[in-house]
């Protein structure tokens, strides 16, 4: 039935507030995840060395490709220096990490060392408190970039990224800054390139030196301990700037090697320093302002929430794909035992005559079709229909039809729970049904509704709604909603005895059942699933009867599909807050709150909510991820909801062709669903009433064809 405006719900949600708040969440999530994405998956995961420079070389001036390891590429004449004889430089580059670095410190103090810390911007940020106790026990703190990136092989933007980035952490984490850089992948002199050499270049103009090596460990490759003493010890007394990683992987060898070779080149007549002490440089390191520690720090507290959100995140997919998993499990279980079922006996037939009320507002596209399916029921009735207030000539409709048994009642507008009641008020028959106006019986649709009644437990019935109108990409959308989610879970529902919804289009109800709680109330938008509620608090039992089928009209537009969808889920909550104390009762009441609450709790409120955070997370994986590995996961959550809609399908007796959309409707239709949710949830968080929603129809279901003797 299509909803009608009523004065004391006229109070319009605020719609664009709660899309502001939606789309800045979406955006800090989307920011924190990118941040994420970018420090910790798109640097080099080769270690230093394992990447040999290959290009032209004739741009490099010769002076240069022969000269020190700390290079000055200032205007004018490039220039170079070299250690002082005997001194050597020790150098680590990768850190600072937590195993490792902490290891070096204490032997090089034991030692009374100093060397340079070519330091990687995430490192430092993941662990300041190891960058502080450089700079404390008066090391020389260094960059090596923000994530270990290619300088020479980055754009331009990335480059001036990298290197801002860096020094901002450090200023952050130790209150200096500084002037020397270590380029990654970078090694002697004599290997530059060109593109190494722009690059250098480059990095001058944004104030650095360039610090190179003369003797590599070779420590990243792990060749043992005696070959890494070999591969840092010097062939003569020329001073050296020796590479070494505190970083990367296992770095035992690298303590171990250290440990001796210190002592030993000592004995020789070596000394140990610092990259500026060595070749003479003035301190390149130096202390910044609060506003740019304030910055810097503001910078390590965001990648830090970043790493935060994002193992919030993986913990949520984790418990959201559980549950999905979960809920396919248990709804196609619960589907086969109810499938077992379909043949039980409630009692000896029911035969008693019905009353059908059909509440009617603007439905004179529909109503006689509807009309002509109920008086074809192979079951004795009498219909009501009930028209509220309508402005199209609906009562006119049913009156010029002139089909004994049909009765109007014309009201002012009053909403859809009082038409029900009015209706209610004057059927003649203890057993009622009741239909919504776009509504389409099948001749035996009536008959198998009420068999249930035979037993005297039962309060309600639910009957089997499919969608009529399915063509076209949206009509088979929810055709797939209809028969894989609402049918699959009244299965569920109708085993665990906690259906929480008879559906408006087609129900059952127990005349004194409806009389004991009150009637219908009007109090939320979704009428039937308060009422349904209601009725199992008191203890009656409602139950689904698949073999009553009848055909509705859905929604043909996006735009009427959101109204309508909106009205139900903002109902829905609505129900279950005026019912949360079934939660803590016994008996059927217990069993709505316990199983069925907790059951749309789970899968109708929180999993919508969490979808567009897996849809921000599915698009961080094929960015930033494995993209194969992304989409073998979706593919498999899409063969388990197939695998569900094969099944669904067959038991509802349907051909399995409209699932061929099912991949398509995870852009589209699923995202209008959670957005659905969302809008809702906000609004029952904001205390504002949404008013009725009225759905355009078209009238596309027609009557059997058995009704056409009819006048």
């Amino acid at each position: 039935m299509s909803r009608r405006p009523v004065a004391r719900r006229a109070k319009q949600v605020p719609l664009r507030t709660h899309w502001i708040v939606l789309t800045m969440l979406l955006v800090c999530l989307s920011s924190m995840l990118l941040l994420n994405g970018y420090t910790h998956h798109m640097f080099g995961a080769e270690p230093d060395g394992a990447v040999k420079p290959v290009g032209q070389v004739g741009a490099v001036p010769p002076s240069i490709r022969t000269g020190g390891p700390v290079i000055d590429a200032g205007p004018g004449q490039p220039r170079s220096a070299s250690p002082a004889a005997r001194t050597i430089a020790l150098t680590f580059d990768d850190g600072p990490d937590p195993v490792w670095t902490p290891r070096v410190l204490d032997l090089l103090k034991a030692q009374h060392v100093h060397a340079t810390f070519f330091v990687v911007g995430t490192a430092v940020a993941a662990h300041p408190e190891l960058a502080r106790r450089i700079v404390a026990e008066g090391h020389q703190i260094a960059a090596h970039t923000f994530t270990h990136a290619n300088l020479s092989e980055a754009a331009g933007w990335r480059r001036s990224l990298e290197l801002r980035q860096s020094q901002l952490i450090l200023a952050g984490a130790t209150g200096v800054s500084t002037t020397l850089l270590r380029p990654p992948y970078s090694a002697e002199t004599g290997e530059l390139t060109d593109r190494d050499w722009a690059s250098i270049q480059a990095t001058r103009e944004s104030g650095y030196l360039t610090v190179l090596t003369t003797q590599d460990s070779e420590d990243w490759r792990r060749p043992g301990t005696a070959k890494v003493i070999a591969n840092s010890t010097p062939r003569g007394t020329a001073g050296q700037v020796l590479l070494m990683h505190d970083a990367g992987g296992d770095r035992s060898q690298t303590v171990a090697a250290l440990a001796k070779l210190i002592p030993t080149l000592k004995a020789r007549g070596f000394k140990f320093a610092t990259v500026s002490d060595a070749v003479g440089l003035p301190s390149p390191t130096h202390k910044v302002g609060l506003l740019e520690r304030g910055r810097g720090l503001a910078l390590i507290g965001a990648m830090r929430v970043s790493d935060a959100v994002l193992n919030v995140l993986t913990w949520l997919l984790y418990a959201a794909g559980a549950l999905c998993v979960l809920r396919a499990i248990t709804t196609v279980v619960a589907a086969r035992r109810h499938a077992r079922m379909r043949d039980w006996i409630w009692g000896p037939p029911v035969t008693e005559p019905v009353s059908v009320i059909v509440p009617a507002y603007n439905e004179s596209a529909g109503i006689e079709a509807a009309i002509r399916s109920l008086v074809a029921s192979d079951h004795p009735l009498e219909v009501i229909v009930v028209d509220d207030g309508s402005t199209d000539g609906t009562a006119d409709v049913v009156e010029a039809m002139r089909i004994p048994g049909v009765r109007v009642i014309r009201q002012a507008n009053s909403g859809k729970p009082i038409a029900l009641n009015t209706g209610l008020q004057a059927a003649h028959f203890n057993l009622i049904v009741m239909v919504d106006g776009d509504t389409v019986f099948e001749p035996d649709a009536v008959r198998m509704l009420v068999q249930p009644f035979a037993h005297p437990s039962v309060g309600a019935v639910s009957g089997n709604a499919k969608v009529g109108n399915r063509r076209g990409l949206l009509g088979r959308w929810q055709h797939i909603e209809y028969v894989i989610g609402f049918n699959l879970d009244r299965r569920l529902f109708d085993l665990a005895e906690c259906m929480p919804t008879v559906p408006g289009a087609v129900g059952g109800f127990r005349r004194t059942a409806l009389e004991r709680i009150g009637g219908l109330s009007d109090v939320t938008l979704a009428e039937d699933t308060d009422l349904t509620m209601a009725l199992c608090r008191d203890g009656w039992r409602v139950v689904y009867e698949e073999r009553a089928v009848a055909w509705t009209e859905a929604p043909a537009s996006l735009d009427a599909l959101w109204r309508q969808r909106y009205r139900w889920c903002y109902g829905t909550l609505q129900a279950m807050w005026k019912h949360r104390g079934a939660w803590v009762q016994r008996g059927q009441s217990g069993k709505l709150g316990r199983r069925g609450l907790t059951y749309l709790t789970l899968f109708q409120v929180l999993l919508p909510l969490l979808a567009p955070v897996v849809d921000v997370f599915a698009i961080y994986g094929l960015v930033f991820l494995d993209p194969l590995r992304v989409g073998l996961v979706w593919l498999g959550f899409l063969a388990v909801q197939m695998a569900m809609g094969v099944y669904a399908f067959r038991l509802d007796g349907e051909r399995a062709g409209p699932l061929w959309t099912l991949p398509l409707q995870q852009f589209v239709y699923r995202q209008l669903m959670y957005l659905v949710v969302i809008q809702s949830v906000f609004t029952a968080l904001a205390g504002s009433r949404l008013r009725w929603q009225r759905m355009e129809r078209y009238g596309s279901l027609r009557a059997p064809a058995s009704t056409e003797g009819f006048p």
